[in-house]
This record gives structure tokens, C-alpha cells and sequence, in this order.
């Protein structure tokens, strides 16, 4: 069996260098991509692209970064490698500044930036595996950014192995590096026959071994809320207080089992992460989730009776629900023809490592890659406490990952 190096230093220097720039996502925005600032990290891609020998390199006018690693053997399988470039609207990622806790000693992580932040077993059990590791955090007061750049770390680092590497045998590998992620906006429809590929991954998950081919179905909803104005010195049985309204119909959905924060495994839920306006209007934003499509319908519906109930509740008010599709469980194309997963579950074998399948509590850029005609599941990272401020990634399990991807790479071709 092929013997690969421990990538350690290639990928915790790519992954620091890549968290310290910025590139938030902003679903408010309607550009494509939805902000600037992710184009100075894919203008970063192209450039190391180049350096490394890539062939193919593009940054498309709605914002991937596309290149091949040319095949060595024409009739193996082409295979796609994907990740995002932007981080999480939901925290801050301003002028990250990524450390390094080197061989970590297994004691409490402490922040030079957030004294009152404290990262242990306690706040991630996942951690107390990792004595010993090189673990990567933010300095507390933003986000680290290893979801999803960890991904691209992973990706990148087995592209210059590919290209550098004689006498490895592989079909043509492409590389995808998406924006706006994080806003469910990252796959254009022109991607997936850009991307010209038999089947793909996004490095988009968490703990080593997992492989995941099941993901939420998810649909977002922006409910307006229209009030009646008056002054409110003499707003006697006049004044409808939109707030009033927009609270009424968030109190009717915090019921426990329904919302993120009293849910797990294959539960689903309804979650109001925004609130805009005043007392004459007022703007709630949801997302929507559940793993089958009949039980993301019954959210739907269930909001729709909200919005309903509020406006029998305060006469004079107004609601507009406006739902949109998001994404679609990939698992409904993907149990078709498991090749790709299979895959995956044999080259972490050959690793050493047991696979195992979940399903995510989210969604990929594979999951709409996958219903557009892309077979793509998910693969490991070893991200942790993804979107706030004690989000950390051991180097070790990033390097487990980027073997494991060359593994899955010169299997394909055997």
C-alpha cells in the first residue's frame, strides 16, 4: 500500500494563512458572490494554484475558482474535490487571528483576546481525543474559519501532492472552491457541468471517519409583518404594533422539540435567527429544516398557521410568508448508486480508520451538486464548534483527511 507524508506543516500553514483573510458571506447582499471580500481568498486560490501547476484555473464570473490535476491513467474515473471559501454570517470573522497550540498537553485552551473563553473537554468532549495534536484556534473574539477552510487546506494540499508526485496513478481530478456557502448560494447552475466530473466531494465535515450522504432538506422564509401606525399618545384601540405581531408568531413556534436548540439526531426543526424593523413593519427571517420532504412541509404549513393565528390575534395587522426552496436531502439520489461512498468507506479503511455515516444536521454544496446531477457526499475535515468563538481543528485529523482523499483517488483508478 502507497505510504503518503503527514502533510502537518502544508496544511496547518495553508490553513492559517487562509482564516487570516477575510471572507464572510452576507445573504442580505444580491451580488454574486455575495460580498468582495471572498474574492481576495479565491485571488489568493488562483495565484497558489498557478505556483503549484494546476492546469485549467478559472474564476468564473459567479465566483468559483475551478483547475484540474491532469489524470495519469485516461481510464480512471474523474473525481471532483470541493469546499467553500466563505465563513459564517452568524458570528463575527473580521480580521480572524489564527494560533497554533502546539502538541497540545490535554489542559484547558485559554484566549489572548477573550479572557472569559475557556475551550475544554467539557465544552467539546471531541477534544479529549486530541492529547498530543497541533490544534488551531481563533483568538476569541471571531470565528477561526476552519469551516470550510480546513476543506480547502485538505484539497489543496492533495492537489500539490498530486502534481509533484510521480507514478501515482489517477483519472483527472477537479477542484472546485465555491462562495457563499453559508447563505445557501454556493452552487451556481453552471457549476455542475463545469465541473465535468463522474461523481465528486465537499471536505465539509467533522469528526475523522465520517462520511455523510444524508443531509437536511431546507427551505428558507422571510415573513413580513404590517402593523398600524399612530402616535402613541393617542393609540387607543388605533395603533397595532407590528413587534407585537412578529413576537406573537415567534412565541407560537418555541415549543420545545421544534426549535435548533432542543432537537438532535433526525429531529428537524423551525428556527427565527432574524428580526428587523419597528413598530409599523417588521421583517422575521427562518430557516426551515427536517430530513423527509412531507415533514418539511408540515414546517411550512406550520408557519403558515402561525402567520394566520398572529393576524386573527391583532386585527389590522398583515403578514406576507414568503417560503424558498434551499436544498434537498442528498440521500434521495445518492442511495441509487453508492460507488462514490463506498469509496470513500474503503480508502478510510485502508487508512486505518473505521468509517461511519450520520446525517448532517445541515447542508453541503454537495447536497444541490447532488440533486443537479453531481453525485457528491461529504467527507471529514475534523472541524469542531463550528460558527462561534471556540471553533478549533487538530492538524492531525486534517492530514488523516488528505490521505484518506488520496487513498479514495488511486482506489478509483486500480
Amino acid at each position: 500500500m502507497t505510504e503518503f507524508p503527514d502533510f502537518k506543516h502544508a496544511l496547518e500553514t495553508r490553513l492559517v494563512s487562509y482564516c487570516a483573510i477575510d471572507s464572510q458571506s452576507d445573504e442580505l447582499s444580491p451580488s454574486q458572490p455575495s460580498t468582495s471580500i471572498q474574492l481576495d481568498m479565491q485571488r489568493h486560490l488562483v495565484a497558489e494554484l498557478e505556483r503549484i501547476g494546476a492546469s485549467d484555473i478559472q474564476l468564473t464570473p459567479y465566483g468559483a475558482v475551478l483547475a484540474t490535476v491532469p489524470a495519469t491513467d485516461s481510464a480512471a474515473p474523474a473525481i471532483g474535490f470541493c469546499a467553500h471559501v466563505d465563513t459564517a454570517p452568524q458570528f463575527n470573522a473580521t480580521s480572524v487571528k489564527p494560533r497554533v497550540i502546539s502538541n497540545w498537553d490535554g489542559g484547558d485552551i485559554t484566549y489572548p483576546d477573550n479572557a472569559d473563553l475557556v475551550l475544554g473537554t467539557q465544552q467539546s468532549s471531541y477534544l479529549a481525543n486530541k492529547v498530543g495534536h497541533d490544534i488551531i484556534t481563533a483568538s476569541g473574539l471571531t470565528l477561526l474559519g476552519a469551516d470550510d477552510k480546513s476543506g480547502v487546506a485538505i484539497i489543496m494540499t492533495m492537489a500539490e501532492h498530486l502534481l509533484t508526485t510521480p507514478g501515482l496513478n489517477h483519472g483527472k481530478i477537479r477542484l472546485a472552491f465555491t462562495p457563499d456557502e453559508e447563505i445557501g448560494r454556493g452552487v451556481d447552475p453552471k457549476l455542475p457541468a463545469a465541473f465535468d466530473v463522474d461523481f465528486a466531494f465537499t471536505l465539509d465535515g467533522g469528526k475523522v471517519g465520517e462520511i455523510e450522504y444524508e443531509s437536511f432538506s431546507a427551505d428558507g422564509a422571510v415573513v413580513t409583518v404590517t402593523g398600524v401606525s399612530a402616535h402613541p399618545g393617542y393609540a387607543k384601540n388605533k395603533l397595532v404594533n407590528a413587534l407585537h405581531v412578529a413576537a406573537h408568531i415567534v412565541a407560537a413556534l418555541d415549543e420545545d422539540g421544534q426549535t435548533p436548540e432542543t432537537t438532535d439526531g433526525r429531529d428537524g426543526f423551525i428556527h427565527c435567527y432574524g428580526v428587523e424593523g419597528g413598530s409599523t413593519s417588521a421583517t422575521l427571517r427562518f430557516i426551515l429544516r427536517d430530513f423527509e420532504l412531507d415533514g418539511l412541509e408540515a414546517r411550512n404549513q406550520r408557519l403558515r398557521e402561525a402567520c394566520d393565528d398572529a393576524v386573527k390575534a391583532f386585527p389590522g395587522a398583515q403578514t406576507n410568508c414568503q417560503i424558498t426552496k434551499q436544498y434537498r436531502n442528498m440521500r434521495y439520489w445518492l442511495e441509487n448508486d453508492m460507488t462514490p461512498i463506498d469509496l470513500a468507506r474503503e480508502a478510510c479503511r485502508d487508512e486505518g480508520i473505521e468509517p461511519k455515516s450520520v446525517p448532517i444536521r445541515g447542508g453541503t454544496d454537495g447536497s444541490r451538486l447532488t440533486e443537479l446531477g453531481v453525485p457528491c457526499p461529504n467527507l471529514f475535515t475534523g472541524m469542531q464548534e463550528i460558527h462561534g468563538p471556540l471553533e478549533w481543528i487538530s492538524v492531525q485529523d486534517m492530514a488523516c483527511a488528505t490521505r484518506v482523499c488520496l487513498r479514495l483517488i488511486t482506489r478509483a483508478a486500480a
